[in-house]
């Protein structure tokens, strides 16, 4: 989020969409990637849709296409999309991946949840843990 300010900042609307639309573009790909391995790793697991592997095998033949024609064509804007992403590898680090934080690191990630939800009118049933109410 504070990456794609400061590209606001400085850059135009145009080039922050290109930098958006290739960044969804690989989290498509990617995920269409992983319900073609959890079909052949996980072939009993319970899915509420299945689709033939035709469809998702030619998704990923265009996806590729267009990926590497991306790379070819604005290598800058796509290398810039990949390091948005990259971006938010320390956050996981810090909110997911470490377990024993201390208390004021949690206390301070609490806060700015909470922060960020009444900011976005997003309503969750409680801000704080449960045993301080």
């Amino acid at each position: 989020c504070l990456a794609t300010l400061i590209i606001m900042l400085v850059g135009d609307t145009y080039t922050l969409i290109n930098y958006v639309s290739f960044i969804n573009y690989l989290c498509y790909g990617v995920t269409i990637m992983g319900l073609i391995v959890l079909r052949w790793k996980k072939p009993k697991i319970f899915r509420p849709i299945k689709v033939n592997l035709l469809i998702p095998i030619t998704y990923l033949a265009f996806w590729a296409f267009l990926l590497v024609f991306s790379l070819y064509s604005e290598p800058v804007v796509c290398g810039v999309g990949l390091i948005i992403i990259l971006t938010g590898v320390p956050v996981f680090f810090l909110g997911v991946y470490w377990r024993n934080k201390p208390k004021c690191v949690n206390r301070l990630i609490e806060s700015m949840t909470c922060w960020g939800q009444k900011l976005c009118f997003v309503v969750y049933p409680q801000c704080g843990s449960a045993e301080e109410e």
